[in-house]
């Protein structure tokens, strides 16, 4: 295990228990989903044709789960931290998700916005392990559209 390790664990560790951060609003416009279908081949009329979509309970087009659940990397670099840039970082990667849940659909047009606290951490020999619980808001919406549990993993020298 390296020192640079342990310091971030340490300094990470008092971060638990402390109340979600919002990062910045951003805007999902019927580009962005268009771009996302044409990604991932998800051509579902949902997202793509207004007309279609106006006749479902959405009322319009909405942005794919999946794209909202993508936009948390864009998102998550709004969010501020009191942390210090730690010492002997090598990579950082995404290690995965525990839980993901598309509570609410965003529609075409709206501004998002991620929350983040951290609920975990884990020493794994010169890697760190952060699991924060991220929520995506839709601006005057009360019900969230997204809640996951990420985890971060963070490789040191």
């Amino acid at each position: 295990m390296s020192e640079n390790a342990q310091a971030a664990y340490d300094a990470i560790h008092q971060l638990i228990g402390n109340d979600p951060v919002a990062g910045d609003w951003f805007q999902v416009d019927q580009d962005r989903i268009q771009a996302f279908a044409d990604a991932t081949l998800d051509h579902q009329f949902i997202h793509l044709d207004p007309e279609r979509a106006a006749e479902t309970p959405f009322g319009g087009t909405i942005a794919h789960g999946f794209l909202t659940l993508s936009l948390l990397v864009h998102l998550s670099t709004s969010i501020p931290s009191d942390l210090l840039p730690f010492n002997g970082v090598l990579m950082g990667v995404n290690y995965g998700m525990n839980k993901v849940r598309f509570v609410n659909p965003v529609p075409s047009g709206s501004r998002v916005r991620a929350t983040a606290a951290t609920v975990d951490v884990q020493l794994k020999g010169n890697a760190v392990d952060q699991t924060r619980a991220m929520t995506v808001q839709i601006e005057d919406v009360e019900k969230p559209a997204l809640v996951a549990e990420w985890i971060g993993r963070t490789v040191f020298a």
